[in-house]
């Protein structure tokens, strides 16, 4: 949605009855330019008809992987070709999966659309989303193929000695299915994707809903390459250093470079990009801005996750309605929280802690 087209059905939802007119003479622009919008926000489904009968609900829809992660832990020092006491710890990842569950902790109505097999580890993924308050009623569910799972084994230090990944379900989520799911697309305030569905499934969905915002993680440098052709098909971006440059094809070296990035993905038609930078923070830039926010102070006790809610906090900020500015900080202090806790997803995430966060950085 445009800000002109905001700004519209924010006086219609005030005054259902306006007309056309007065809603020109309200914002100083043509009547018929006021009735191009209207006609735009009827084809985006916000408006459904005549007499401004608007859609009350509003929603982010995600669509990518869900998993089961199983982790092994020794007691001791691990001893390869042998049998090791210690712990195993299962959790719910994904970063589709992750993201949407972040989104719900800020209030977000969320829809996830998500393969997953009719086993145990789909039921348990399906029963803990639903606690979280995430809609699972458009994800794929398969007979006869087992859900995705990562198995990883870590050494005594934490420090992962190998791992194996089951993720052949993510690529059933085919064309076909999500034209089943338009409806539910073409009606989102924000669609969110990863790269872990197929390639011709994410350019199929950038390119026949180019009227909703796509906000897209790359997930990692190989499966990057998936939307390196199309890039400039979505609107905002959360590449890390290494996958900003595989889809530029441009080496980063120094700051001169990051803004040389920037300007590639905005000319290739790119609004919003976020490049995580690790422990030097993370570069933002739109057509009007680009600048450095260093990371925030943060006690680091788990690095995972904290991607998936930075890509959160920043969906929160636009549908929100705020500038990149504030976008980067909400995201990057939802990052923080992550960080600071053992869980990959923190169950103390929360708009009121963000903001306590970034009261108690004076930001």
């Amino acid at each position: 949605m445009t800000e002109r087209e905001r700004e519209i059905l924010t006086l219609i939802s005030k005054n259902p009855l306006i007309s056309q007119q007065d809603l020109a003479d309200r914002l100083g622009i043509a009547r018929s330019s006021v009735a191009v919008h209207i006609t735009n926000l009827m084809k985006k489904g916000y408006i459904k008809g005549k007499g401004y009968i608007i859609r009350n609900e509003e929603y982010v829809t995600v669509i990518g992987g869900s998993n089961m992660d199983i982790s092994g832990f020794p007691h001791n020092k691990f001893l390869l070709n042998d049998s090791n006491p210690g712990n195993i710890k299962l959790s719910l990842g994904g970063v589709g999966r992750n993201i949407a569950e972040n989104l719900s902790k800020l209030e977000i109505d969320t829809k996830l659309i998500s393969p997953m097999g009719d086993d145990i580890y789909g039921l348990k993924i399906m029963e803990e989303c639903k606690k979280s308050g995430i809609d699972m009623n458009h994800c794929l569910f398969l007979r006869d193929h087992p859900s995705s799972t990562y198995l990883s084994i870590l050494d005594e230090n934490g420090d992962m000695l190998g791992a194996i990944a089951s993720m052949d379900i993510l690529d059933k989520m085919s064309i076909d299915f999500i034209r089943e799911k338009q409806h539910i697309i073409k009606n989102s305030n924000v669609l969110v994707l990863d790269t872990n569905i197929p390639a011709d499934t994410l350019y199929y969905i950038a390119s026949n809903f180019k009227d909703v915002p796509i906000f897209i993680d790359p997930v990692s440098t190989a499966k990057a390459l998936k939307i390196k052709d199309f890039i400039g098909l979505f609107h905002t971006i959360k590449p890390n250093k290494l996958e900003a440059e595989t889809l530029s094809g441009i080496k980063i070296n120094n700051n001169d470079d990051l803004e040389r990035v920037c300007d590639y993905f905005l000319e290739k038609g790119v609004s919003q990009i976020f490049m995580s930078l690790g422990n030097e923070g993370v570069y933002y830039a739109d057509m009007n801005t680009k600048a450095l926010l260093p990371p925030l102070d943060t006690h680091v006790i788990n690095v995972t996750g904290a991607g998936d809610a930075f890509m959160a906090g920043v969906i929160h900020s636009y549908v929100k309605g705020y500038e990149i500015k504030k976008q980067a900080l909400i995201g990057s202090a939802a990052a923080s929280l992550a960080l600071s806790h053992e869980n990959t997803i923190n169950p103390n995430l929360s708009i009121n802690n963000i903001t306590k966060k970034l009261k108690e950085l004076n930001l």
